[in-house]
């Protein structure tokens, strides 16, 4: 399938930044370093065991899972406004961030769970509450605003069911869910890594896959259907692996708000595309949240703040400005 040229070089652009931002990120911290250390650790050669230490041991991993997290969130982004047709229709707008959310805290307030329990406990709650959302909007389909303002009455009873599990419980449990609700990379390693790597090499290419016949399928659904398209059967595919996408990523960092709703968004705008590319959503949300947690390393250094209150700041600003257009568009 040929690429257009401008969303190659969306795409190119989008990959090196990530590079660079990437090499910047970890020479970041208590103990800054060079790029020359960086690589130097990285490939071990004449490496200082400290430096060695800090990129591969506790940088790395970082900086590894917020691209990854952000690559997610980008994609399921897409495969929800592509199947909604809405540029509002996002996980964090339509409920499924927050159940997976409450999947989580549930794991971690009610069963006192491990860190595995609490990633199993959001990825139960993002799919409980994509077959909530999903049977309530079925009866008229999963496209236009019905499905997001059915997603977000679920968001906002869930959010309460976050609340009263958090007053309900002891001191101990309440801090620990709310550090863990504000979204943050700071104890994601290794294993974390490896998960979110292994959905991801299988869920890219099944979303690119899915997603061939969505330019037909946006512009009309008879018409897809008689091309020979099964297109509730591929809403249905798309929404499992969109609910999928994010319920990993809010199990590895707490939920991530802001990038599934714009990532799709910018890149739609730079590749100048009528449908929304999901490789640059891919590459557009794993820059957004990279830099997000860059800025959230660096703003208020030595303190840190969580990722997820950066993207949260960020992200209102861009659904006043989205909305502002929307509304001007429509006059």
């Amino acid at each position: 399938m040929r690429v257009p040229r401008r969303v190659f070089w969306v795409n190119l652009i989008a990959a090196g930044s990530c590079l660079v931002f990437g090499l910047f990120a970890l020479t970041l911290g208590d103990y800054p370093l060079s790029v020359g250390d960086v690589v130097r650790a990285i490939t071990g050669e004449h490496a200082d065991p400290l430096a060695r230490y800090f990129v591969q041991d506790l940088r790395a991993p970082r900086v590894l899972a917020a691209l990854l997290v952000g690559a997610a969130l980008g994609l399921s982004g897409a495969i929800f406004q592509s199947i909604t047709k809405n540029p509002l229709g996002s996980p964090d707008l339509t409920g499924f961030t927050t159940g997976a959310a409450t999947g989580a805290v549930s794991a971690i307030i009610i069963f006192q769970a491990t860190p595995v329990g609490v990633s199993l406990g959001a990825v139960v709650g993002g799919f409980v509450t994509g077959a909530l959302v999903y049977s309530l909007s079925r009866s008229r389909g999963v496209t236009g605003i019905r499905f997001v303002l059915i997603g977000v009455g679920v968001s906002f009873f869930l959010r309460g069911v976050n609340s009263l599990l958090v007053v309900r419980t002891s001191l101990d449990r309440a801090q620990q869910s709310q550090l863990w609700l504000a979204g943050s990379f700071n104890a994601v390693g290794w294993n974390s890594v490896a998960a979110l790597g292994a959905v991801l090499a299988v869920s890219i290419p099944v979303g690119v896959a899915l997603s061939r016949p969505m330019a037909v399928m946006m512009t009309c659904d008879e018409l897809a259907t008689s091309l020979g398209v099964p297109v509730s059967h591929r809403r249905a595919q798309l929404l499992a692996l969109g609910v999928i996408l994010t319920a990993v990523a809010v199990a590895a960092a707490g939920p991530i708000s802001f990038v599934a709703l714009a990532a799709p968004q910018i890149a739609k705008f730079l590749a100048r595309e009528s449908v929304t590319s999901f490789g640059s959503s891919v590459l557009v949300g794993a820059l957004l949240v990279l830099v997000s947690d860059v800025v959230a390393q660096r703003i208020i250094a030595p303190a840190q703040l969580p990722v997820g209150v950066v993207t949260g700041v960020m992200g209102g600003f861009y659904l006043i400005g989205l909305l502002i257009y929307m509304g001007r568009k429509q006059k």
